[in-house]
């Protein structure tokens, strides 16, 4: 007999948790490490002042199709609510697929019968799917999101283009990689209707993935350490240390990147990819929360408001019973950063008093500011592989290479590489040391 490979996870944010879920589901015991005491990483809950919030607002879309994958498997498909495509600013643009058009002919209805934007705004926006399709969305490395939309009507991009590359990579479109975006057009609006879908969370971060994942490893032998920080990663012959625990056999570092640097600090064959991460930039993301004594409501769950410095509202009575409040969301650089949260707060309220009739002010207002939500991803950026130089260490995050932005889908994804790696690796293993007998 053999014994079994000892296998560690650092990092029980989306990615950490999506590769203990593949290991579990493989019949791998492992072990996660988790520095807080709430699962999620940059997408979990917090709770501030009795209420349970989120430290941001994340949409998921259609085609996510391993996180989407994952919830069923951890038994989590009803914490998200499907939507067909439906972006809209109150009473200036509307553009809604309806459910009973197959691909492609639901977006050509979408962008055609879109209100608010003129017969020319239409025609360039179809236009530029055209193009890039035809393309098979493959674009210059070198290229910005702001110059794929060059000749695009401005009032198109202030609207549509800009928007969705904001809220989908996090970086604004004169900073934005234009191939990314495209590669997230290709598998939204240029691939099935259902791609398309908009999937609002319908309850806070944790309880949507990682807390039904942690449930789904502790039930199959697994066990999640909670409040326990990883500083550094040693390797020695029988294994890699994590602050004396171990030694382990495989070890996946599912960390945020700019902790990644202090954490292989001991490890000279990795000084590489802690100066390639250590030259990662990063954009914010803030969230505030406005609480009303009456209700709220928006004509939509998830709106858009415009000329301000909130970019997209959504209706938390709609969609998490929690009357009353609203949480909006800037993402990126930008003069917001300046601000007080008390004067965000009211200038976000300025904005959606513009869309809610007889808005009152707020009772309460809570801002979340992550600092460096996500990774600046910018063009001919090079992310850094699954695989490190080391046998045994794996790399999960939305930061590692893939042809995605820094979203859940992305951190997923890599999570379940990271997985069917080490699967692969202790595979092959216990065959190699497995009784002739038994082969």
């Amino acid at each position: 007999m053999t014994r079994a490979h000892r296998i560690a996870v650092v990092g029980g944010g989306y990615a950490g948790m999506a590769a203990a879920v593949e290991l579990a589901r493989a019949g791998r015991a492992v072990h996660v490490f988790e520095a807080s005491r709430t699962l999620g990483g940059r997408a979990r809950a917090v709770e501030l002042d009795g209420r349970r919030l989120d430290n941001g607002a994340h949409i998921l879309a259609g085609a996510y199709a391993e996180t989407l994958r994952l919830l069923h498997l951890v038994g989590a498909p009803q914490g998200l609510r499907r939507y067909p495509l439906h972006l809209e600013y109150p009473d200036e643009m509307l553009v809604a697929a309806p459910r009973w058009l197959p691909a492609p002919w639901h977006l050509i209805w979408a962008l055609a019968s879109a209100h608010g934007l003129s017969l020319a705004e239409k025609r360039a926006a179809i236009g530029l799917m055209v193009r890039l399709k035809a393309s098979r969305y493959r674009l210059a490395d070198n290229l910005t999101a702001a110059q794929l939309f060059a000749g695009q009507p401005a009032r198109l991009c202030a609207r549509l283009w800009e928007p969705l590359c904001l809220a989908a990579l996090n970086t604004p479109a004169e900073r934005a990689s234009a191939q990314i975006f495209a590669n997230v057009l290709r598998d939204t609006l240029g691939a099935d209707r259902q791609a398309s879908d908009l999937l609002l969370p319908v309850t806070d971060l944790s309880s949507l993935f990682p807390d039904p994942a942690a449930r789904y490893v502790e039930a199959r032998a697994g066990l999640i350490a909670r409040g326990t920080r990883i500083g550094a990663v040693q390797r020695r012959a029988d294994g890699y240390l994590l602050d004396g625990n171990g030694p382990f056999d495989q070890v996946i570092l599912a960390v945020a990147p700019y902790h990644l640097p202090a954490l292989i600090d001991g490890l000279p064959e990795l000084a590489q990819l802690a100066r390639q991460m250590a030259a990662f930039d990063y954009q914010p993301i803030v969230t505030c929360y406005l609480g009303y004594a009456g209700a709220a409501d928006l004509p939509w769950p998830m709106a858009g408001i415009a000329d301000g410095h909130g970019q997209w509202l959504f209706d938390l009575a709609a969609l998490r019973r929690q009357p009353g409040t609203i949480a909006a969301v800037v993402s990126g650089r930008g003069p917001h950063q300046q601000l007080p949260p008390d004067e965000l707060a009211a200038r976000i309220h300025d904005q959606a008093s513009r869309i809610v009739p007889r808005l009152e002010p707020p009772i309460w207002h809570r801002v979340i500011v992550e600092q460096r939500a996500t990774f600046d991803c910018v063009p001919g950026l090079r992310r850094p592989p699954t695989q490190t130089a080391l046998p045994g260490l794996w790399l999960a995050g939305d930061y590692v290479d893939s042809d995605y932005p820094a979203t859940l889908e992305s951190a997923v994804r890599s999570g379940v590489r990271a997985a069917a790696s080490v699967i692969e690796q202790t595979s092959c293993s216990q065959a190699q040391h497995a009784p002739a007998a038994a082969r």
